[in-house]
């Protein structure tokens, strides 16, 4: 009898980590970024590839936490700043034909894809930095961290200053978010609201037994209608609040007057005011209504007055301009560390289906740094 060998059992490969080269065109590592799908949880392939790259660079001094990086100079100098980027990406586009997916594409000097702003340009404009400033004229903590567009409880970041807060001490924080090469100081606050109504279930055939929980919540609309939001200015930087129903839900049937209704309220302030400022604003406008406070975050003051703050808006060449989105240069500023946004590519495209950045905005984004950090 013949003996028939069973096949080679194949043992399963442990996947490679992605190489990334920092030395190489900034926009093309750009893409390279942008080829690791890294949408909030999925973190980890792209850390570990970002990690691997650091570690290769014998100048830096890299602590890794969760899918979290932070790579350091130690060279004594007098200043301390934080260049910062968020590694993760909202989900990628279900429409048909949509270019900003993953992995990237390019047409011409354009390059398209998820994070292509949001904010893979940033990212690799740090990681350009940390491998070719071995002597910045300022000490250097680079950051990447994961789930910043998730709740914030998720945060990266967040999590970084609970567990590794030693580590991010700084006289001054530029995060890379996308500015369009401009920088943005600060950032709005954000709160949100539940605004309630209550009523009495009936038979819509018998309206008049009950009492209608969406027709009194009209007045919370008209007065969110009327309302004017303000402009104010916090050291010399005009910000733009707004504030908006972005929801609404009550009811239970088509044949049901409906007992309850909610009213979701989005309140987007300056940087002059607490939380609990904004929420006296808000109570103050809808008073005689039952309010929930479900979500608030602090926003940041302009970052400008801080000594690096001057030779970085010099190094731009650009008069700066307010944040009005909220960004993590709030949790910096929380820290006292003083924070701007400047980043490669158009904030306005975030998210998009068409999300694209122009290979010359993350080059001309690194040579503006560059300028900034030689000695």
């Amino acid at each position: 009898m013949t003996h028939t060998p069973h096949p080679a059992r194949q043992t399963p490969s442990t996947p490679r980590t992605a190489v990334l080269d920092l030395h190489g065109d900034v926009a093309a590592l750009t893409a390279a970024l942008m080829d690791i799908e890294s949408v909030s949880g999925n973190e980890k392939e792209l850390a570990d590839a970002v990690e691997l790259a650091l570690r290769s660079l014998p100048h830096l001094h890299v602590t890794r936490n969760g899918d979290s990086i932070v790579a350091r100079t130690e060279l004594g100098r007098a200043e301390r700043v934080i260049l910062a980027g968020h590694l993760d990406t909202v989900p990628l586009p279900t429409t048909a034909g949509a270019r900003g997916t993953v992995p990237s594409s390019w047409d011409g000097d354009v390059l398209y894809g998820r994070g292509a702003t949001d904010m893979k340009g940033g990212v690799a404009v740090q990681l350009a930095l940390a491998a070719t400033l071995r002597e910045p004229s300022k000490d250097v903590s680079y950051i990447f961290y994961d789930h910043e567009e998730v709740a914030a409880a998720k945060s990266g970041l967040g999590r970084l200053v609970r567990e590794n807060r030693e580590l991010l001490d700084a006289d001054f924080g530029i995060l890379l978010e996308p500015t369009n090469g401009t920088v943005e100081g600060g950032c709005n606050g954000t709160i949100r609201f539940e605004v309630s109504t209550r009523g009495v279930a009936a038979h819509s055939a018998r309206a008049w037994m009950g009492e209608n929980a969406i027709h009194a919540a009209a007045p919370i609309l008209a007065r969110l209608a009327a309302y004017q939001p303000a402009t104010i200015t916090v050291e010399g930087l005009d910000y733009r609040e707004s504030l908006n129903a972005v929801k609404i839900h009550g009811g239970t049937a088509g044949n049901v007057i409906p007992d309850a209704c909610v009213v979701e309220v989005n309140y987007r302030f300056a940087p002059d005011k607490t939380p609990d400022e904004a929420e006296a604003h808000v109570r103050g406008l809808l008073t005689g209504f039952e309010l929930i406070r479900t979500d608030s975050s602090s926003g940041a003051r302009p970052g400008l007055t801080a000594p690096a703050a001057a030779s970085f808006v010099d190094a731009v060449g650009r008069a700066p301009l307010p944040k009005y989105g909220w960004t993590d240069v709030a949790r910096l500023s929380e820290m006292g560390i003083p924070a701007v946004n400047f980043g490669p590519g158009d904030a306005l495209l975030a998210h998009s289906d068409n999300e694209h950045v122009h290979a010359e905005a993350v080059r001309e984004c690194l040579a503006a740094l560059l300028r900034w950090l030689t000695p």
